[in-house]
């Protein structure tokens, strides 16, 4: 058996654990209703989570390239438990912006940051679509388990409780997964005859310096940013969003169905992007997001709001499972974790200004169509990116 494999469910197995990053609507909803904390307060651990976690990617994208992803991921292991105790500890938007935002935020994008890049490495190329969507697509998953589950122990134990509970078995959980992840043994160059010349050759491995000299970097990035600021802003305030145009209490219900599409999109639109293209996928699929946008505010029934949520959540799975694919594509994968890592602090930056603008707008106006119209917007401006796409060509370096 291909131990690329057990790495693949490894990293399938941490990403379902770092996805309560996908549950925190439902921590939010009740911290508002619970607590009274107005909605921006609400968002503020969530959006602290996302930025720690794009800015670790960049710490644990270096560091699992030099250091092998086995020792990233068990440190991510460690600080997504003790940021979920640290909540539990510290009852407070303070503490939970500490513990939650700052500690479990950084452990996930330590952890996340090692995942993909060790299990793509043990594939040929022309599966490294499918094996970055199926391992993923645990974190988009994850929220399937993990609502119903908080749920249940916000019920029995308490909110703050329901932290410490967690916090302690992801941490246990992901640490041990981590212990079998590794990176395949690089196969020795063959040796130059002495006084041979050495020829030009072609690589497709590009540094971050190389790479960020492209402008194929800042398409994707872009890109990156807009289907970010729909999807997360989507995820981060779902159960409101339901709860508000329906008025009944159904966001719960909801946010274990987008699990499935979330999770689902990510290897269907890895293998659909192995087969068309990284670019004329995510046009497509930035279309139907935003003309699903654009009518969503008029959606007042638990169908309709599923419908779209599916939808919309579908697209943004899908993204995800596209871009580091494509900075494979793009830029090679000696460098990938790096290199990946800082295209997705595109993510963190959707990540802030989706839930916080969401947020404002919902206390300023009370409903969340302007939001929409802008994330709608943005998805548009994203599929002409993707239709201009074109891969870089390979760069000439001399032995």
């Amino acid at each position: 058996m291909n131990y690329g494999w057990i790495v693949v469910l490894a990293g399938t197995g941490i990403n379902l654990m770092f996805g309560v990053l996908y549950a925190w609507s439902i921590f939010g909803a009740n911290l508002s209703s619970m607590y009274k904390w107005t909605s921006v307060e609400a968002s503020l651990p969530y959006t602290t989570a996302i930025t720690m976690f794009a800015v670790l990617m960049l710490v644990g994208g270096k560091l699992q390239d030099r250091l092998g992803p086995r020792l990233v991921a068990t440190a991510g292991g460690i600080c997504v438990g003790a940021g979920m105790i640290v909540s539990s500890l510290f009852p407070s938007l303070p503490g939970v912006i500490i513990g939650f935002g700052v500690l479990t935020g950084a452990g996930i994008g330590m952890g996340y940051s090692a995942t993909t890049p060790a299990a793509v490495k043990w594939f040929p190329p022309s599966n490294k679509g499918l094996i970055t969507g199926i391992v993923v697509g645990g974190f988009g998953l994850a929220s399937l388990y993990i609502s119903p589950l908080t749920k249940y122990l916000i019920s029995t134990y308490g909110l703050f409780a329901s932290f410490q509970i967690l916090g302690i078995g992801f941490g246990v959980v992901i640490i041990s997964l981590a212990q079998l992840l590794k990176v395949p043994q690089a196969a020795p160059a063959p040796a130059a005859s002495v006084g041979a010349a050495v020829p030009a050759t072609i690589s497709n491995d590009y540094t971050w310096r190389e790479m960020l000299a492209t402008k194929q970097f800042y398409i994707l990035w872009l890109m990156f940013v807009a289907g970010a600021i729909a999807g997360l802003m989507m995820i981060g305030h779902l159960a409101k969003i339901a709860n508000l145009q329906t008025g009944q209490n159904v966001g719960y219900a909801l946010v274990s169905f987008i699990a499935i599409s979330n999770a689902l999109a990510r290897p269907i639109a890895g293998f659909i992007s192995d087969k068309l293209g990284r670019g004329r996928t995510m046009m497509f699929l930035y279309v139907l997001q935003g003309a699903t946008l654009v009518v969503f505010s008029g959606f007042n029934t638990f169908g309709l709001v599923l419908v779209g949520a599916l939808v919309v959540t579908f697209a943004y799975g899908a993204m995800i499972a596209v871009y580091p694919s494509a900075i494979g594509d793009f830029y090679g994968l000696k460098n990938m974790g790096f290199n990946y890592a800082l295209l997705f602090t595109a993510w963190g930056v959707g990540g802030v200004i989706g839930p916080v603008l969401a947020g404002y707008i919902l206390d300023k106006t009370g409903g969340y169509h302007v939001a929409f119209m802008v994330a709608a917007v943005l998805c548009f401006f994203a599929a002409v990116l993707g239709w201009i796409l074109k891969p870089p060509g390979p760069k000439r370096q001399t032995g």
